[in-house]
């Protein structure tokens, strides 16, 4: 045998010897805490006066003893082994005897131990999951997850779940599967039947609707319906986004709403209106339901606006544009260079914006920004001969100026126009007649362009509501909003809506005593139940409101 075999089986053996006199043994004699299951001494130790962790083999220092350092090594360093400590401890606690005070005192020793220790041991001890403290964080957690739109996969996070134990200790987090089938259907369920009890006191209502493809290209039908409730508030509810895989044709698009209407219990004849893209297939189903629709201004305004990249000039300047974004947006250098640049011709420090193809206002926005950013932009992609070519010319910088004196109005009409908390159909009158004689009225330091895009989002606008019952849904829409009443309506027809308007109050008159009627019926019916007289609410005395809507659908 060589040398350097020999010198290595020699330390081979004595590494050997160490470790076996340097194993940890238990603690001899009579142990009365629990915790010496998680330690002991070293064989080494003869004395056994250095305590050692059995799994770290580390030695934790303690007085004679005491084993306070010892549970709070556990609990620092091994929190599973130091929470059934925990237990044992706790159920030591409560199966060993009381301590009986002999008879010659002459009052009973009372043993405060007992009870200091078991209050001590249920502080560390896992809340039962049928306490209220228990419920109450669940429910929360519940809440997060459907209000912020979490996947079910965050309460197994690491992060969320150090979170939730710092925050309290006690309190054990359900895995996803108890999530996902059991606390976010209850949690759903509740809120169903909130909003169903909600919706049996609204009279007239009107429904937004959207047919929509998510990220995986899995197609949804979303259904919004907005009411005015008792204290005279604008409310909006998405009712459902359901999972929609039929054909969508105008027929099945009519059944999937008409039973998501009846689903909650809204009747269709109470209806004012539905507010929709101008999808072909979902005009139809408006058709073939026979619900009175109403075009979406936005969507209306995109459609104008693609009116005008048609023209090839405004066509390669966009798609100049495109291209610029993208060479800074997946370029960390040139992000860099082009804040250096910002930095040289005072610019606002302002990142370039990406398009978002179904929102016309996004391209509106790149486009201001590139020309904010121009200088800027030259400078970097001038440096590189790939990007070279992708420099704004001066003809696309002329275009996209163009483009945006006569577009860049209409960005804030179209925010105005797209809101929920307030109505906006009363509102789409008075913006049409702003358009034609201000906004996008021919200016005489306009460029021939700049002209041309005016005049071709003006005209597919005037053309589309030019129809006579459009133009008498948006007449009743002003007359009832006391802000415009008549001012944008016709002169030739101003007697015309008035006289609808007093039908359609009388009409809505003549409705709310048949109702006052049915239910006095039904309550004098129910003999089990004595019949109560109810209070006319607020808004019985202003019964002209929904009539007026409901004069939208004749």
């Amino acid at each position: 045998m060589s040398a350097p075999d020999r010198n290595s089986n020699v330390t081979a053996f004595s590494s050997l010897v160490e470790a076996r006199s340097d194993e940890i043994v238990d603690k001899r004699g009579k142990t009365n805490s629990v915790v010496w299951k998680w330690f002991g001494y070293r064989t080494s130790d003869k004395l056994q006066v250095s305590a050692c962790c059995k799994m770290f083999r580390r030695v934790v220092p303690t007085s004679s003893g005491n084993t306070s350092n010892l549970f709070h090594h556990l609990k620092q360093f091994h929190p599973i082994e130091h929470s059934e400590s925990q237990k044992m401890r706790h159920h030591k606690s409560l199966s060993q005897p009381e301590t009986i005070p002999p008879s010659s005192s002459p009052k009973p020793a009372v043993s405060i131990e007992k009870p200091m220790q078991q209050t001590q041991m249920a502080a560390f001890m896992p809340y039962d999951k049928q306490s209220k403290r228990h419920k109450d964080i669940t429910k929360a957690v519940t809440y997060f997850l459907a209000k912020d739109m979490m996947s079910f996969s965050t309460v197994e996070n690491v992060g969320f779940r150090k979170m939730i134990s710092v925050i309290d200790p006690r309190y054990e987090l359900p895995g996803r599967k108890y999530f996902s089938r059991t606390a976010i259907p209850a949690l759903y369920g509740e809120v169903r039947e909130r909003v169903e009890e909600q919706l049996k006191s609204v009279s007239y209502f009107a429904t937004t609707a959207d047919l929509w493809s998510s990220r995986t290209s899995e197609p949804y039908l979303s259904l919004t319906v907005h009411f005015i409730d008792q204290d005279w508030k604008l409310v909006s509810l998405c009712l459902q986004t359901v999972y929609f895989p039929e054909d969508h044709t105008g027929e099945a698009i009519a059944d999937g709403l008409a039973d998501a209407l009846a689903s909650w219990g809204l009747r269709e004849d109470r209806q004012v209106c539905i507010t929709t893209d101008s999808g072909t297939n979902i005009i139809k189903a408006a058709e073939l339901n026979r619900w009175t629709r109403l075009q979406c201004f936005g969507h209306r305004l995109n459609s104008a606006i693609e009116k005008v990249n048609q023209d090839k000039r405004v066509d390669r300047a966009i798609g100049i544009c495109k291209k610029v974004v993208a060479a800074f947006s997946y370029s960390w250098k040139k992000k860099r260079d082009l804040a250096a640049a910002q930095e040289e011709y005072h610019l606002p420090k302002h990142k370039l914006i990406s398009e978002t193809p179904t929102r016309w206002g996004s391209r509106q926005q790149m486009v201001k920004r590139v020309l904010e950013q121009k200088r800027a932009i030259t400078e970097v992609l001038s440096k590189d001969k790939k990007t070279r070519p992708l420099v704004p010319t001066w003809q696309d910088v002329d275009v996209l100026e163009s483009i945006d004196a006569a577009l860049s109005p209409l960005l804030e009409f179209t925010d105005a126009l797209s809101g929920e908390s307030y109505v906006s159909v009363s509102f789409l009158k008075p913006v049409m007649h702003l358009f034609n004689t201000s906004i996008l009225k021919e200016a005489a330091d306009d460029t021939a362009l700049t002209r041309t895009i005016k005049t071709t989002v003006m005209g597919y606008l005037n053309q589309k509501y030019d129809d006579p019952t459009m133009d008498d849904l948006l007449n009743m829409a002003c007359l009832v909003d006391p802000r415009f009443k008549l001012q944008y309506t016709q002169e030739e027809k101003r007697e015309y809506i008035k006289e609808k308007a007093v039908l359609e109050m009388l009409k809505g008159e003549r409705s709310v005593v048949v109702r006052e009627e049915e239910s006095r019926e039904e309550a004098m019916g129910d003999t089990s139940v004595p019949a109560k007289k109810t209070k006319r609410s607020l808004a019985s005395f202003f019964q002209t409101g929904p009539p007026l809507l409901q004069a939208q659908k004749t």
